[in-house]
């Protein structure tokens, strides 16, 4: 069973434990999949009131998080080889599913560095090996795009959901987006579950979610489809 360390890096640590307390995620932390320690840099910075931001240099607008309390948290976490230190923020790459399972099966400590206030200041970014964004908008904070990461890689560890298979046939698995899906009843409100997923005839089945999967992804998103 695969076991992952998270180390992230906030202001507000507070915030992940919900992580921890619901849901699959909650019992792969629970069951010693994966594990989840948070570090606040306010604890290393120095002076009586923990500063952690200052006003920046040439004027503007905001605070911007300093180096040194980011720097010695992070220098204070204990090293497992392989790690990632992935730093969060709006300039970086777009997390794709493929990053996700890159680093659920390379890695045994994934380090998460939050940013905060205005920004944070330029040389925090070589702390990092990768910087990360959930897309072209603005946060508060690098919490969410954080708790967002750590979900998405958990629920890839072995252990943590039952069935692997399915893993592979989710939408973006294979660049390609996820065919439909029904249930009971076959019939609801005049929309018919369609005839070849109630005939039995798997191959029939399987060919139909290849094609849908293909339509969905050309229609939906063209962009991924040419790279399938």
């Amino acid at each position: 069973m695969s076991h992952l360390r998270f180390d992230v890096v906030s202001l507000v640590p507070e915030v992940f434990l919900s992580l921890q307390r619901f849901g699959v995620i909650g019992r792969a932390f629970n069951n010693d999949i994966a594990e989840l320690y948070t570090h606040n840099p306010r604890n290393y910075a120095d002076g009586p009131y923990r500063k952690v931001d200052d006003s920046p240099y040439g004027g503007g607008a905001g605070m911007v998080l300093k180096p040194e309390p980011v720097f010695a948290a992070v220098e204070a976490l204990p090293v497992l080889e392989p790690r990632r230190i992935l730093l969060m923020s709006p300039q970086g790459q777009l997390i794709r599913q493929i990053d996700l399972q890159r680093w659920a099966t390379t890695y045994k400590q994934l380090v998460l560095i939050c940013g905060h206030y205005e920004g944070f200041d330029e040389r925090i970014r070589i702390l990092a090996d990768e910087e990360i964004s959930l897309g072209d908008f603005i946060l508060t904070g690098g919490e969410l795009p954080a708790m967002i990461l750590i979900n998405g890689v958990v629920r890839l560890l072995p252990g943590t959901l039952g069935k692997s298979k399915s893993l592979m046939r989710e939408s973006h698995s294979q660049m390609l987006l996820e065919h439909p899906h029904y249930t009971r009843p076959p019939e609801f409100r005049e929309m018919e579950v369609p005839e070849v997923l109630k005939n039995g005839d798997h191959k029939a089945i399987q060919l139909w979610r290849i094609q849908q999967q293909q339509q969905r992804t050309a229609q939906r998103r063209p962009d991924l489809f040419t790279e399938s």
